[in-house]
């Protein structure tokens, strides 16, 4: 596992992942784009933020695309982001969103705009390794699931399993490593037209013989990643009107 101490790379900017369309979240997401959603007052991309800044992390590049006019108020708010718009958003997987902002992977973390951080210290700018945020899950899960051997991942499950590192959507690269990734999204995205699938599957599926990633350990109360309605009303009760009649 990464230990505090050992930090040999620091990053230097992040990209959010904002563009998707929030499907899962509807009729919530029909007007608002999944991570501008208030949660208790709070738009969830406003946690992701503030975790960043309270890191010294100040150099952030926002991937939008679903609804992307209402991204724009984030430039005003927060000196130092900027847009970056994914074209592809509604036809294409993740991978095409990672792509327009391939240029900014080295020394970065990448993580999703539609989640809650509760604890910023999940951003922190110190690692050893690339690689991504994990909760160690002792039981049954279908997320992705990593197996972790003397620190290093050597082999990652799409459908799950039980008992192994779940991965969740923060990641940081090394300068080497990103330079690899942006190499590998041009091939897959460009060459290959393999546009249906998730960003992480060029590190994890395509082209695993090329990373040595290590892990981030966290707790699952660290960040809460919002997959339904009924995951929404459970933390927010002014959402409970969206369950009447289902």
């Amino acid at each position: 596992m990464e230990m505090a101490g050992n930090e040999k790379h620091t990053v230097k900017r992040a990209i959010i992942m904002a563009a998707g369309t929030g499907s899962r979240l509807r009729p919530v997401t029909l007007e608002t784009p999944k991570p501008l959603i208030k949660v208790n007052g709070t738009r969830m991309i406003d946690t992701v933020i503030s975790a960043l800044h309270k890191n010294g992390i100040k150099d952030i590049y926002v991937v939008t695309g679903y609804l992307k006019e209402q991204f724009h108020i984030l430039g005003n708010e927060y000196p130092g982001v900027e847009l970056i718009e994914n074209p592809w958003y509604s036809t294409c997987n993740n991978i095409s969103s990672l792509y327009v902002a391939r240029d900014y992977i080295e020394e970065s973390v990448i993580i999703d705009g539609d989640q809650i951080i509760y604890n910023p210290e999940v951003l922190s700018p110190g690692f050893v390794l690339s690689g991504y945020n994990s909760v160690w899950n002792s039981g049954e899960t279908d997320e992705w699931l990593q197996t972790v051997e003397n620190g290093i991942v050597t082999s990652c499950s799409r459908t799950g399993g039980k008992g192994g590192w779940q991965l969740y959507s923060i990641s940081r690269w090394t300068a080497e490593d990103g330079r690899k990734l942006k190499a590998h999204l041009e091939l897959e995205f460009e060459q290959k037209q393999n546009r249906q699938v998730y960003w992480d599957d060029v590190v994890m599926f395509c082209h695993p013989e090329d990373y040595r990633l290590g892990i981030r350990p966290m707790r699952a109360t660290d960040v809460i990643e919002v997959d339904s309605i009924d995951e929404l009303a459970a933390i927010d009760h002014s959402y409970q009107k969206y369950l009447e009649g289902k």
